[in-house]
């Protein structure tokens, strides 16, 4: 029966001979944060690539990744219904912010009702009225805002977060952390974030799974 969790079985990551992650399982209900840490090198990134099924195939991986009961460690990018968030927003410079948010929602969605949840991801992002502005005139903070709605907006069913606040300044650093965490709460998302800052893991405020330095 299907329960919207992320589950990661006996996943082993290696490189060049050498094992960075061995034998991990966790499990990552429905609208909880679980934080996996660990220094630069350990994995981290390696292990939200293999969820997405973009990994570097430098890698030797084993292991399986279900969500919502079902397994989809063969599936292609396309159709596992994982959302990624990253260090850089990744914002298409070419396209207006409006045109950013409509890339994420998925074919075959009128352009009326397109239009309408561009509308409203801009307005529970604060940010209405922004539809034809560039990207590059935004602030980081407003990037951020767009990147995650636009993620949001593609309807996954998992979220990875690979250490997006790192380039934040401290101060706007806490007001994105919990917006991204409401936003993921909200919408019941079984969200896993990779970090090697403690301070993120206390705002998640979830389970923390760590990587052994030794293992790197």
């Amino acid at each position: 029966m299907a329960d919207g969790t992320l589950r990661l079985k006996d996943v082993t990551i290696a490189l060049a001979g050498q094992t960075l992650v061995g034998g991990l399982s966790l499990a990552v209900p429905p609208a909880q944060v679980v934080t996996v840490m660990g220094p630069s090198g350990s994995g981290k990134s390696t292990l939200l690539s293999w969820i997405c099924g973009s990994v570097d195939p430098a890698f030797a991986i084993s292991g399986r990744v279900e969500l919502d009961c079902e397994d989809i460690t063969g599936l292609p990018p396309e159709t596992r219904r994982v959302g990624i968030l990253f260090q850089d927003d990744l914002l298409f410079p070419h396209l207006s912010v409006g045109e950013n948010l409509a890339f994420g929602i998925p074919r075959g969605i009128g352009v009326g009702e397109r239009r309408k949840r561009v509308r409203e991801a801009l307005a529970e992002a604060e940010l209405s009225g922004f539809e034809d502005r560039d990207p590059a005139t935004l602030s980081g903070g407003q990037r951020a805002r767009i990147a995650l709605m636009r993620t949001l907006l593609a309807e996954p069913k998992a979220l990875l977060l690979d250490e997006p606040f790192s380039r934040l300044d401290a101060a706007l650093r806490d007001r994105i952390r919990r917006f991204t965490f409401d936003h993921a709460v909200e919408r019941g998302l079984p969200t896993l974030l990779v970090t090697h800052d403690p301070d993120d893991a206390a705002a998640a405020a979830g389970p923390i799974v760590e990587i052994d330095i030794a293992s790197c």
